[in-house]
């Protein structure tokens, strides 16, 4: 790409909102050179002041941000999926390379205000992913946000910060200690110029780069009109996986997230569960769930024909009863009787065996 390219993306980025259908046309149609010629005009007819691109690239620099337009090298290509809506450049801070981050990453976002189970699970689950390479990408605002953030920080993990403002300006406040911390180990990352401040529809507008820049997005905490939801059915159109953590049914805080699962989301309780919906198909499977061993799980199904047949009752039953309910041979029954004694599953009480209930489980 040469300068010129670069230049005119850079001004188009101070001209053109998020999520600009029109323009982004434009640009697609005509090429950003020409695009930023027939918009600067109809500036000019408006009486505005013409972009400066290379004035927007120097100021980056000097604040040690740099603008990856699309087709740069660095460029997510997973953005073009957004069509015209694609950003127009992304000012980035950090040293890491968004491109190779984005290529396996996933979305943690929720709720703001979020619980201490909430809190707990995104920043657990954060964590998980990110120690098994997968950087984790969130919004950078208080709750969900946050502590999805400093789980993969914690870790020593990689973590991307998608800002509803410009990359020098910082929003919440009480984040800006996390957010400088994410531009030293991670990336912050913003397709608004710099200087930009947030408002509600930029917010919308960044959710579609988390749910593109992503394999999948995870709702950890949500309510029925929370913004997350917003995140989640944009990587639903963008063809990407949608997942759920489930929370008390009590919570309101809850009610969005079993929503989306109702209506399709997948359900996830764990990194490995995530990691095998976005991984390879067949590849990067979660282990089966172990449950608890009990005593009976040793035994042949002869034995635990014997157990099934002994009554509950404490008085139990004699050999010649077992053998008759069971129509197998006397010594066959009594030798599964004396392992099963030899185990402590059952007791002999002169010619009667009866269960042991303080060592066996029933089904």
């Amino acid at each position: 790409m040469d300068e010129e390219e670069r230049v005119a993306w850079a001004a188009l980025n101070r001209i053109v909102e998020p999520g600009d259908e029109e323009a982004g046309a434009l640009i697609v149609d005509e090429g950003p050179v020409d695009a930023l010629a027939r918009l600067c005009a109809a500036r000019q007819r408006l009486r505005l002041e013409p972009p400066d691109g290379a004035r927007e690239l120097a100021h980056a620099a000097l604040i040690g941000a740099r603008f990856i337009c699309p087709g740069a090298g660095e460029w997510p290509s997973q953005l073009d999926d957004l069509g015209p809506i694609r950003p127009t450049g992304l000012w980035v801070r950090g040293a890491a390379s968004l491109r190779l981050a984005a290529l396996h990453s996933v979305a943690v976002v929720g709720a703001r205000a979020c619980t201490e189970y909430g809190a707990r699970v995104a920043a657990e689950l954060s964590a998980a992913l990110a120690d098994r390479g997968r950087p984790v990408v969130s919004g950078g605002a208080s709750g969900i946000d946050a502590a999805a953030h400093r789980g993969a920080l914690v870790v020593g993990g990689l973590t991307v910060s998608v800002l509803a403002c410009g990359v020098d300006q910082v929003y919440p406040r009480s984040n800006e200690q996390l957010l400088k911390r994410i531009a030293e180990l991670g990336l912050v990352v913003s397709e608004l110029p710099l200087g930009a401040h947030p408002n509600r529809p930029r917010f919308l507008q960044r959710n579609r780069l988390i749910a593109a820049l992503t394999r999948g997005t995870v709702v950890v905490e949500a309510a029925r009109r929370s913004g997350s939801l917003n995140t989640a059915r944009w990587a639903a159109e963008l063809n990407r996986h949608v997942m759920g953590v489930p929370g008390p049914v009590v919570s309101e805080l809850s009610s969005g997230v079993h929503e989306l699962i109702r209506t399709g989301a997948v359900l996830v309780t764990s990194a490995a569960e995530v990691v095998e919906l976005v991984g390879g198909v067949g590849t990067d499977l979660a282990p089966a769930p172990q449950l608890p061993a009990l005593p009976r799980d040793i035994l042949g199904p002869v034995a635990l024909r014997v157990i099934e047949a002994l009554p509950l009752d404490r008085r139990g039953a004699p050999v010649e009863h077992l053998v008759r309910r069971l129509a197998l041979p006397a010594p066959a029954v009594l030798a599964r009787l004396h392992e099963l004694c030899a185990l402590g599953m059952v007791e002999r009480e002169g010619a009667h065996w009866r269960l042991n209930p303080e060592r066996i489980a029933t089904p």
